[in-house]
C-alpha cells in the first residue's frame, strides 16, 4: 500500500524540474514555488481550500490584526510544505487578503498543487 501511495504522490523536487507554469495560482521559479493566495482570517480552522480564480484560498484562525493572520499563515504553511518559516517570503499583501508567497524548496506539496503537475 505504501508503494501505491508513493507512486501517486509527486515530490516537490520532481515538480520543480518542470519550469513551465502549472496554473494561474502557482508557478515554479527554479526550486521556489510562487503561490497567489486569497487569505481568510478568523476561520474556525487552518486549512488549504480550493482554487478561486487565480488564487488559492487559505483560511487561518488568527484574527486580521497588524499582519498577525499572515504571520500565522506562514507558520501553518511551513508545516504543510515541510519547510522552515524562513523559507517562506511574503512578496506582497502582508496586511491584505490578496497575497503572493514564495516558498523555497518545498519538501511536500498539498494535494491541490500536486495534482496539477504534468
Amino acid at each position: 500500500m505504501a508503494e501505491k501511495k508513493a507512486s501517486k504522490d509527486k515530490t516537490a523536487k520532481e515538480l520543480s524540474t518542470n519550469p513551465k507554469k502549472m496554473s494561474t495560482f502557482c508557478a515554479w521559479d527554479g526550486d521556489t514555488l510562487i503561490l497567489n493566495v486569497l487569505g481568510t482570517p478568523g476561520a474556525k480552522q487552518d486549512a488549504i481550500g480550493k482554487v478561486k480564480g487565480n488564487q488559492l484560498k487559505i483560511s487561518v484562525t488568527e484574527a486580521p490584526r497588524a499582519g498577525r493572520a499572515t504571520d500565522h499563515m506562514v507558520r501553518f504553511l511551513a508545516k504543510e510544505f515541510d519547510v522552515s518559516t524562513a523559507d517562506i517570503v511574503v512578496v506582497f499583501g502582508r496586511m491584505n487578503i490578496n497575497k503572493q508567497l514564495r516558498i523555497k524548496a518545498p519538501k511536500k506539496l498539498p494535494p491541490v498543487i500536486a495534482r496539477l503537475a504534468p
